[in-house]
Formats: structure tokens, C-alpha cells, sequence
């Protein structure tokens, strides 16, 4: 897995609640739901041909700073998304609390 996300085009469609990428022309997504000020991020669907090459942790990075720059609170419903929270404790001021 590659350690540079940042050469991944995350796009946000909030018209489809979600963020995407397009790799090798393989579309992964982040869905989201927003309830007030916190945002549920669901679901993490990286195809398996784009798969191990930080697509998913692209896609959340770009959805937690999209978060803290609207002032949102995290609801990591995904399981990718949780983990992704224990590695990266410094983002731990986004959680929603339950």
C-alpha cells in the first residue's frame, strides 16, 4: 500500500452523499448520511482491482477534512472508517460522541 494519498483526486458529490476517486478507471466511494452537525460515514467500497493502494484512506482523509472545515463531528459507522480513527488518534477530536 502506498503511503501517499495525497496523489489520489478524491471528489466530494454531495448530491450522491458521498466521496469519491477514479483510479485506472475503477470508481471507489465513501457514502455518507448528515444528521444535523454530525456526518455518518457508512460505507467504504474500494474495488478490488484499485484495492491496497490507499484509495480508502484517500477517500477518508478527504471526508475528515472536509468535516473539521465545516465544523461536523464523525460518526465512523464504517468498520474501515473506525480503524482508520485507531490509527490516526490525532483525528480523535472529530468523533461524535454516542
Amino acid at each position: 500500500m502506498t503511503s501517499d494519498t495525497a496523489a489520489i483526486d478524491v471528489r466530494h458529490e454531495p448530491e450522491r452523499n458521498r466521496f469519491a476517486a477514479t483510479v485506472d478507471g475503477v470508481e471507489a466511494v465513501l457514502d455518507y448520511r448528515r444528521h444535523g452537525d454530525v456526518i455518518s460515514l457508512f460505507h467504504t467500497g474500494v474495488p478490488e482491482q484499485i484495492g491496497g493502494r490507499g484509495v480508502a484512506a484517500a477517500l477518508v482523509r478527504t471526508a475528515l477534512d472536509h468535516a473539521r472545515a465545516e465544523g461536523l463531528k464523525v460518526d465512523p459507522a464504517c468498520s474501515y472508517v473506525a480503524a482508520y480513527f485507531r490509527k490516526h488518534p490525532q483525528d480523535a477530536d472529530l468523533l461524535a460522541t454516542t
